[in-house]
Parts: C-alpha cells; structure tokens; sequence
C-alpha cells in the first residue's frame, strides 16, 4: 500500500524530531566520554594522548567506591522489596474478596505520579515523625515506594492475562495455595517481574530528588557525582559521568528489549 504525500510528510517530520531528540538527549554523553579519556588543555583536545587512567583512578577514590556500594544495596533492597509487594498487592486485588482495591492502587501509584521533591519531602517528615534516622534503610524504603508502581503494573497486567481456570484445575487437583502459587502462577508472573525488576533497578541507579531528602550523611553514586560537579568538570568527573549514563542506558535497553514482543525484535 502506497502512502499518500501527506503522510511521507508526516514520517519525515517525525524521523527529524526523533532525530533531534536523540541529539540533544546523548550528545552530552557523547562529549563526556570523550572528555574522559582524551586530555583537554588551552591547546585544545590531544586526539594523540588517549588514556584509560582517570576510570582507574576512580577505583582508588575510596569515596567513589563507598557510593558505588551504598548505591547497589539500596538498589537491591528497593527492587526485591518492590518486587514482593507488587506481587503481593496484585494477588490480592485480584482476589474476589478484595477489599478497597482502587485505595489500594492509589497508595502504589501516588508515590510515583507525585513530584519527586513532594514525595521526598513527605517520607522525610513521616521518618522524622516516627524517630527513624536517615540512611541506608530510609533510601531504600523510599525507592521501594517510588518504583513499586511499575512492578505492580507489569505484574498485575501478567496476572489478568492469565486464565483463571488454570488456578482453578490447580485447587481441584489438590493443589494448596502455594503450590499453585508456585507451579501455576509464579512461571507466568516471573517474566513481567525480571522486566519489572530492571526497569526499577535503572530508576534506583540514578534517583537523585527523593534521595537527597532521605539520605542524612549517606551518600549514594548520584548524589556524589553531583557533590564533585560543583567544583567544576574534571576528567575524573567526566569518567563517573560516563560510567553513570552507560550503566542506565544499558539497562533501559534490556528492559525496553524485554518489553518488545519477540516477534517486532525479530522484525528490526
């Protein structure tokens, strides 16, 4: 089938705004990873003189290291916490004996529909009210309320694609709650939820705002990237900002990956 003229139109406007959006969007992570490993003075960039050794000297920078590591545990602790909950909360909803399913919901939408700086500043007042000091596990709690939305949402969507009778010839077989769980539900849900999982992971990596509130003296890979960039860009900020911008590319691409149908993959 032919298009007409207006609609070629329409397809080269939109590969230009596509175009021009990818620019704008990895232009700066271009020039970052130059500026990481080709020196730059007054005489310009020295294209001869390429080194790999402000990388090495970020693994040296105990401080660095400390991030790195508060960072990966908060991740963790947010993403398999998350991952519980929206599995938990959708068997319920999905339950016929559900009680207030739409209160529900909004309790796991809000935190992520909201500002970031609203729902930061909310969970510092709430941990200041009940006395819990900031940290690591206020991070992580407030990570887990931030990216428990998009589990809930991949989850619950797999669950209600399921048939329901397939529980149901589970229960007649003699089956207890949580062998069907387990042999029946759980190989339907685990896909959506490793999806679900990276997805949270990349938004854990980098969350900055609601960190900022909840963070008291620990400091995690973002908010130490951005204590060094007020001292201006060096090569060895250069470097943490590649490093940072790659890992959550990469795992914005697994996700995107796993959320496209085999068949459209097979098909690029």
């Amino acid at each position: 089938m032919h298009k007409s003229l207006g609609e070629r139109l329409v397809d080269v406007v939109l590969g230009l705004v596509t175009l021009v959006t990818f620019f704008v969007l990895y232009t700066p992570v271009i020039i970052s990873a130059v500026f990481s490993v080709v020196p730059l003075d007054r005489a310009g960039l020295h294209w001869d003189r390429i080194t790999f050794v402000w990388y090495g000297r970020l693994l040296d920078n105990p401080s660095v290291v400390s991030s790195v590591k508060i960072t990966l545990i908060c991740g963790a602790i947010a993403v398999t916490a998350a991952t519980v909950l929206s599995i938990v909360i959708a068997l319920y909803v999905e339950w016929e004996g559900a009680i207030a399913r739409r209160v529900i919901e909004l309790m796991v939408y809000l935190p992520f529909l909201m500002p970031p700086i609203i729902t930061g500043l909310s969970l510092l007042i709430f941990f200041n009210g009940i006395g819990i000091p900031r940290g690591i596990p206020t991070i992580a709690i407030g990570h887990t309320a931030l990216v428990l939305a998009i589990l809930y949402r991949l989850v619950l969507t797999r669950l209600q694609s399921m048939a329901k009778t397939m529980m149901e010839a589970s229960a007649d077989l003699g089956a207890t709650p949580w062998q069907t769980f387990r042999y029946v539900i759980w190989p339907q849900l685990q896909s959506a939820a490793i999806t679900g999982a990276v997805l949270a992971l990349t938004i854990s990596f980098d969350e900055t705002f609601i960190t900022v509130f909840l963070a008291g003296d620990t400091t995690t890979l973002p908010l130490r990237l951005w204590g060094m960039m007020r001292v201006g860009f060096t090569p060895e900020i250069n470097a943490l900002v590649t490093i940072v911008l790659g890992v959550s590319i990469t795992l914005a691409i697994v996700a995107s990956m796993r959320l496209t149908p085999k068949g459209e993959l097979e098909n690029l």
